[in-house]
């Protein structure tokens, strides 16, 4: 089994609590970042992905990549030049791993990377699975990008494991704190018509499918990282608002009016994406929670 593990993005949320589930249970950690480490249990390798330089011990012992690095999706408008910074982070970064791993000798075998549904993008109700096609809008686009660019370690002879991430709720980051800022402040109320799918997953199921992807070797491919039970914005608005203990009384925020705030952007709120989760259950994995109401009442409680 793995046991020394190499993460890149291991500063966000999502890394950070991999990271401490990991080395409780025994695994040796190594990061990539930019700037040295704040964690004396973990490894810190420096790397600079704009300028391609990545210092070459990092891979030395490891066994497994997790590649998690990338700008964030909703940081920041999406001009031109943001476009190519949001691909160029995702897909430069496995880049100059994968020339590394080419030039040196090394004991890696897997490679689990993020990816996220946003590579079916807006679809209204149809059930995407992993064999659905891509849409054809830049979230699409993007995730194409940076798939087709993970793949390139199969020439490697690597094992290849792809999450297309949904919406991850978490209290410390990601999507969730903005949805419930308006809702604690009596403002909150759904976005656009309510009706389009949220393709959710508790943070405890995105760490825990991570770890049963490195434990177990017959997993490969791709696979969806949501909850089986997606809910409608409205469904997750009204849920929050009451594990909150809020009325929401506001009418929806309307479009527009989000089309005018966020540009092309916009899509990340009013694009509807209902997807399964029927492949990693069919894997063997169990999800902790299934279900939007309880993993709300463990986030909150």
């Amino acid at each position: 089994m793995s046991k020394n593990i190499l993460i890149t993005g291991a500063s966000g949320s999502i890394g950070k609590r991999l990271t401490n589930v990991l080395l409780r249970k025994g695994y040796s950690i190594s990061m990539l970042s930019r700037a040295p480490g704040q964690n004396p249990a973990v490894k810190t390798f420096i790397w600079d992905v704009n300028k391609g330089i990545i210092d070459d011990r990092c891979i030395d012992g490891i066994d497994t990549i997790i590649h998690l690095a990338g700008a964030g999706i909703a940081e920041k408008r999406w001009t031109d030049t943001r476009k190519k910074e949001l691909i160029d982070s995702r897909t430069r970064s496995i880049g100059l791993i994968y020339n590394l791993l080419r030039t040196r000798q090394h004991q890696v075998t897997s490679v689990i990377s993020a990816s996220a549904i946003g590579y079916y993008s807006d679809r209204a109700d149809e059930l995407m699975t992993e064999d659905s096609a891509p849409n054809t809008d830049f979230m699409s686009h993007c995730c194409v990008e940076w798939e087709n660019a993970v793949d390139e370690g199969e020439k490697l002879g690597l094992r290849i494991v792809k999450f297309r991430t949904g919406v991850v709720l978490d209290k410390d980051g990601g999507a969730l704190p903005t949805l419930a800022k308006p809702i604690k402040w009596y403002v909150g109320s759904p976005m656009g018509n309510g009706r389009q799918w949220i393709p959710w997953i508790h943070w405890q199921d995105v760490v825990d499918m991570y770890v049963y992807s490195i434990e177990n070797i017959t997993i490969n491919g791709i696979y969806n990282m949501v909850a089986p039970n997606p809910v409608t914005n409205a469904q997750l608005t009204q849920a929050v608002a009451k594990q909150l203990h809020k009325p929401l009384w506001a009418p929806n925020v309307p479009a527009f009016v989000l089309k005018l705030m966020l540009g092309e952007m916009s899509t990340i709120v009013l694009g509807s994406t209902k997807v399964s989760a029927q492949k990693i259950q069919d894997a063997g994995f169990s999800f902790k929670f299934a279900e939007v109401r309880t993993a709300l009442k463990e986030i909150y409680g």
